[in-house]
């Protein structure tokens, strides 16, 4: 599903990719994106179970705290629910503020999405 850049700010495309549901924003995840975007990760987290999620930023240019406490709160609610969740990020905004909050070392964080989800798949634990 795709939903347009001028009703949100975003872009956001959900599809599955092996045991993992991958969520790829594009633009600003600032206090308008969040709520749409927190409504797909509800969506993609009931996919699968355990939550085997993939959150592919490499595109978000912006994060602002509301953002940021998305991410985490979507970090806790995987982790209670015996999955995992990894990050996409590029060099650049997302990347730096997750190193400037030490979130870097809570985080699993790939460079590429295909990066991303073999390391889920392979280390699933044999759960499924």
């Amino acid at each position: 599903m795709v939903t347009p850049a001028r009703e949100t700010g975003i872009d956001i495309r959900v599809w599955r990719e092996g045991p993992c549901v991958v969520v790829g924003m594009a633009g600003e995840l600032d206090m308008t994106a969040v709520p749409r975007l927190r409504a797909e990760l509800d969506i993609a987290m009931e996919e699968v179970r355990p939550p085997r999620l993939v959150l592919d930023l490499a595109e978000t240019t912006f994060c602002d705290s509301l953002g940021l406490g998305l991410l985490v709160g979507t970090l806790t609610r995987v982790r209670d629910a015996g999955g995992r969740l990894a990050l996409v990020v590029a060099n650049g905004m997302i990347s730096r503020l997750l190193a400037i909050t030490n979130l870097d070392h809570h985080f699993e964080t790939f460079p590429t999405a295909e990066e991303a989800v073999a390391a889920l798949a392979s280390r699933n634990g044999g759960r499924e």
